[in-house]
């Protein structure tokens, strides 16, 4: 072989080499993108994995004890623009960490909390537009959290999201407890089903509302509770929802993938962010024991510790109030039946007639006062007590309350002396009408006659359409709204509980002012039509995961005649069960919704509403069955007395409850309000026994719900 032919073979060979060489660096650094980085909860048995794909779009999957439960995700923001954050991304950093703390809340289910997770962080970066975006997981023994996390960043300093493309890829067809997708309301029954039969029930589980916006057959809402074939329970949600809009969840019922649908602005754009920002947290709950479910603080974890440095102004209410005599007894908000309409600050209603169905006078207000100092209760709420109920609903009016006026029968500081007098306070009323500029623009002197008349709580409303039009109830402006008004009552040491407004997502820990929300189904629906007799066994693994609700139980007189001849229907609950849900429907915040006529005509079921506590040391899920039944025992803040409660849906329930969580040596005294032997929502709804036994750690109760109906037991030392 020539010399020239050896350097020819020599240079052939050494191009193979070299390119040889640089496709096994282009397959590395492929497998560097495609590798997956994982991370596990603290116990082991949950495991999450991020990785790229080959076209560099960020996934995840969530396995529990190795059974897939979220199957690879694709994550993704589309914006408004051409440059979305959607793929083609590179991974510049990974990095893991864990955290284990024990923190305090200032009220709940219990008194201490532990937040204990391990954390991936993944750095990303698009090469193509130099944009940076990252995720954060953490992934506790009960379930994970993750969000998108954007750093300050020279070629992204504002966006709009067009669509958060955040997959939840479901590993079987799982049986659902859900209610329609909508920007507007969660009031709602819920419906149990497969994911699949979800689009062929839509429609019957729709019903009317004074503001609704559905999106999608296969639209549903979060907090949505699942289980699988194998028993496991997955609950989807989000946490630490701040200026960001709501997320619900849109079902590929063919695949079982549900994917992020946020609610729209009025332009039609679904957030509007500056950096360096995040998302709220996407969460994913996995357990394998429904009582693990009720008792999991995976939302309430992520979100920031409390703001405030003093607490000592914030107190868990009981109370009652003038609103079932409007609500189920046909009552009205308004004055007058004179005014067509009404011009704040204009009309005259000192030469308006009244038509004398109004319940919130002075006469009848002072009887609830009473009632209230009588029977150990701190607040009495008074609706319809402020002008413009006349024209309040339906016409989206921007100046249709002014939150300073009373009425001409409705003496604000005579009504405030007499009920300090007594040792109670007035709690104030807002209704908006959704008109939040209206709102916004009497805020502060609202608050400010609050602290001239010694309120220290507010319950505000947004019924009907939002102000300014084209805004939803769920989205970011709204959801800033609501927490301007948590941090501005703050500065005037009061206490908020909004209905219509968004659902709660732990929120309540950073600002515990934040002390209950309505944001689904409560008792005021059994005075129209009824709640679903399993409802109650639902919302604990649903609604209240995020926070506590305003539901308002305590309706001892079901039959809807004896308060409103024109209404022939009973609540679909037994009166043992209202007493029960002041235990399973955690609220510190516990309204005894009933009027006080049917409290003194039950005085002995009414025992157990006056007893029972509204602050917690310890709770014990005893029983749990999404749909079934759930049995809670409370042990009251700083004493040594249990609460306990069972609800049960239509199939009733039987109990076998072990008492070891009783002080050993102790002997207690149990009082026992039941389902009597004939109970049942429809047919029998206010049977029930009371009875009384000595119990100790060792004792076993036997106890049997009713359909519809359940039981609440008072625990207290005798020694």
């Amino acid at each position: 072989m020539s010399n020239i032919q050896c350097s020819s073979v020599m240079i052939r060979t050494f191009n193979r080499f070299i390119i040889s060489a640089i496709c096994a660096m282009v397959a590395i650094s492929a497998t560097s993108q495609v590798a997956s980085h994982s991370v596990a909860s603290p116990d082991g048995n949950l495991k999450l994995s991020f990785s790229l794909t080959d076209e560099g779009v960020p996934t995840y999957k969530i396995d529990y004890k190795d059974i897939p439960v979220v199957k690879t995700s694709r994550l993704g923001m589309e914006l408004n623009e051409e440059n979305s954050l959607m793929d083609k991304f590179r991974i510049n950093k990974v990095s893991t960490s864990s955290f284990d703390e024990t923190w305090q809340p200032v009220w709940g289910e219990e008194s201490n909390i532990r937040n204990h997770y391990n954390e991936l962080f993944v750095e990303l970066e698009k090469p193509s537009n130099g944009r940076f975006m990252n995720f954060r997981f953490r992934v506790y023994d009960d379930g994970v959290g993750f969000r998108y996390e954007f750093p300050q960043q020279q070629f992204l300093p504002y966006f709009t999201v067009k669509a958060e493309h955040t997959e939840f890829a479901m590993a079987g067809n799982h049986t659902a407890w859900w209610i329609p997708g909508d920007y507007d309301t969660q009031e709602y029954d819920y419906t149990e089903s497969k994911l699949s039969e979800i689009r062929g029930l839509m429609e019957a589980a729709k019903c009317g509302n004074a503001s609704q916006t559905f999106f999608s057959p296969t639209g549903v809402q979060t907090s949505l509770q699942m289980k699988t074939a194998e028993g496991l329970y997955v609950n989807i949600h989000e946490a630490a929802l701040v200026d960001y809009s709501c997320m619900h969840l849109d079902l590929d019922d063919k695949n079982f993938v549900f994917r992020s649908q946020l609610t729209p602005d009025a332009q039609g754009n679904m957030a509007h962010c500056q950096t360096p920002c995040s998302t709220p947290w996407r969460t994913v709950m996995v357990v394998d024991d429904a009582r693990k479910a009720l008792a999991s603080r995976l939302i309430l974890n992520l979100n920031e510790p409390c703001k405030y440095k003093d607490t000592s102004w914030i107190k868990p209410v009981k109370y009652i109030g003038v609103w079932w005599e409007m609500i189920g007894g046909g009552k009205a908000w308004s004055y007058t039946n004179d005014l067509p309409s009404v011009h704040i600050g204009t009309t005259d209603y000192t030469k308006c007639k009244p038509h004398g169905n109004h319940p919130a006078n002075n006469a009848n207000v002072r009887k609830y006062i009473d009632f209230a100092a009588k029977h150990g209760f701190s607040q009495v709420l008074v609706e319809g007590w402020n002008i413009g109920w006349e024209d309040w609903f339906g016409h989206e009016k921007d100046y249709v309350f002014d939150f300073q006026t009373p009425y001409p029968d409705f003496d604000i500081k005579a009504l405030n002396d007499y009920a300090h007098s007594k040792g109670v306070r007035l709690m104030m009323h807002h209704e908006t009408s959704g008109s939040v500029r209206n709102y916004e623009r009497h805020l502060e002197a609202a608050y400010n006659l609050m602290d001239k008349y010694g309120y220290n709580s507010v319950k505000s409303g947004y019924v009907g359409n939002i102000l300014p039009r084209g805004e939803h109830h769920y989205g970011q402006w709204m959801n800033n709204h609501y927490l301007y008004c948590v941090t501005e009552a703050a500065k005037h040491h009061i206490m908020v509980n909004a209905h219509e407004a968004v659902r709660p997502t732990g929120l309540c820990r950073t600002y515990p002012n934040l002390i209950g929300n309505e944001s689904a189904r409560g008792t005021e629906y059994e005075s129209f039509a009824g709640n679903k007799a399993f409802h109650t066994t639902v919302l604990p693994f649903t609604r209240l995961q995020g926070g506590p609700m305003d539901y308002t139980p305590g309706i001892l007189e079901g039959d809807m005649n004896k308060i409103d001849p024109s209404k022939h229907h009973h609540i679909n609950s037994t009166l043992a069960r209202q007493l029960a849900l002041y235990v399973t429907m955690y609220s510190p915040l516990q309204m005894a919704a009933d009027i006080p006529d049917n409290y003194e005509k039950y005085s002995d079921a009414f025992q157990f509403i006056k007893d029972v506590a509204i602050d917690w040391d310890e709770s014990r899920y005893l029983e749990a069955e999404p749909g079934q039944y759930i049995t809670i025992a409370r042990k009251a803040k700083d004493t040594d007395n249990w609460f306990m409660g069972c609800t049960a849906g239509e199939n009733g329930h039987q109990s076998t409850l072990k008492l070891d969580f009783l002080d050993k040596g102790r002997k207690y005294e149990a009082v026992i309000y039941a389902d009597a032997k004939d109970a049942d929502y429809q047919k029998n709804p206010q049977a029930y026994t009371i009875s009384k036994c000595k119990v100790t750690n060792k004792s076993i109760l036997k106890l049997k719900a009713a359909r519809g109906g359940g039981y609440a037991i008072s625990i207290k030392p005798i020694n």
